[in-house]
């Protein structure tokens, strides 16, 4: 019937049952909260939820009992079965379950406990709703095209920049919220592509606020002693010569429970690669409004203007270099070769804001 993104797949919100929901992607806050989302929404129609798991030597054979079995107690039934990694290992080799390696399940093969699975989706009646979830970036090729044939595949790719702000509004929505745009840019700005944590905060100005409650900037600011700095306050400090508030500033980053890795990763690299963006098309004397339409964001943008000013401020020649550093790096940690992040990650901060390095 169709494949969606994340994005659409929560906006969506009430909308007719669909006999079978398969959740996947490289975006583990993405499945899990579509995933949730889902159970949320059957539950206000009301079904029962059964969950299921499926690991390295589990088969099908208990879910597919659910979806052909009567519950007196549950006539209507959300089933949930969570594919883990290690099934993935074991049972086949070949992303369309061909191959036999033996993931037992009441002496059927690998490939025959799929098809078993498939067979039973393409019996599914009105009272069920199955909802697959694998923990991997994409389902068996045969699976995937049964459930594209009775109901939705939802892909949970990582978000675009430019989904970001997007993204807070539904998850501020599914909060009983509403985000004005300057709150979603602060939100963006502070956390970057880490969902999780924007979730977290608006989790937060839920129980001070309540339902229904209008959320501002003002209503997600931290007291100044706790606020995570951004690069560009950093930038502003190498640039009038302070090198001990800028080690001060990052210092307190790290202070409040923010990682090397998830800095550099969801917030640095990022910020540097929009940068990157903003100096080439002010290299072919463009302006703000052509930055805005490369980055696919509005051009009254923060981040937009923040890309402007950085490329403006380091120049394309810096910039490459330390995106290549910070990439570098991002592969060093993630490698285990460097075990003292936060020095690393400082020195990329501070080679890029030296004017001597221009």
């Amino acid at each position: 019937m169709a494949v969606e993104n994340a994005l659409a797949f929560l906006r969506g919100g009430a909308r007719a049952a669909i006999p079978v929901y398969l959740i996947a992607g490289p975006h583990p806050f993405l499945r899990e909260y579509a995933l949730e989302s889902l159970r949320l929404r059957t539950g206000r129609d009301g079904y029962k939820y059964r969950a299921f798991q499926v690991g390295a030597g589990d088969g099908y054979g208990a879910v597919i009992s659910e979806l052909e079995g009567a519950d007196l107690f549950a006539p209507h039934r959300l089933v949930a079965c969570r594919v883990m990694k290690t099934h993935r290992a074991r049972a086949t080799a070949d992303s369309d379950g061909d191959e036999d390696d033996g993931a037992p399940s009441g002496g059927r093969t690998a490939g025959g406990d799929e098809a078993a699975l498939i067979s039973a989706i393409g019996r599914i009646g009105s009272a069920v709703i199955l909802a697959l979830l694998y923990e991997r970036d994409n389902a068996p090729a045969k699976i995937r095209r049964a459930a594209e044939q009775a109901g939705t595949v939802v892909n949970c790719m990582r978000p675009f920049d430019n989904q970001l702000a997007q993204y807070a509004a539904v998850l501020a929505r599914d909060r009983k919220l509403e985000l004005t745009p300057g709150a979603a840019e602060m939100l963006v700005g502070r956390h970057g592509g880490d969902l999780g944590a924007i979730a977290n905060a608006l989790a937060k100005a839920a129980i001070f606020r309540g339902d229904g409650a209008r959320i501002d900037r003002e209503d997600l600011s931290e007291p100044a002693a706790r606020r995570i700095p951004d690069l560009f306050e950093l930038a502003e400090s190498v640039a009038r010569g302070n090198a001990a508030e800028t080690i001060a500033l990052f210092d307190r980053a790290a202070d409040t429970g923010r990682d090397s890795i998830e800095m550099l990763a969801v917030e640095i690299i990022p910020l540097l690669r929009r940068m990157l963006v903003a100096a080439a098309v002010l290299k072919r004397r463009k302006g703000a409004a052509e930055v805005a339409g490369a980055l696919g964001l509005a051009p009254s943008s923060q981040m937009v203007v923040r890309a402007v000013e950085g490329a403006r401020r380091f120049g394309r020649a810096r910039l490459e270099r330390a995106h290549r550093r910070a990439t570098e790096l991002d592969a060093q940690f993630k490698n285990g070769m460097i075990r003292e992040r936060e020095p690393a990650v400082a020195g990329l901060l501070l080679d890029l804001m030296d004017p001597a390095r221009g």
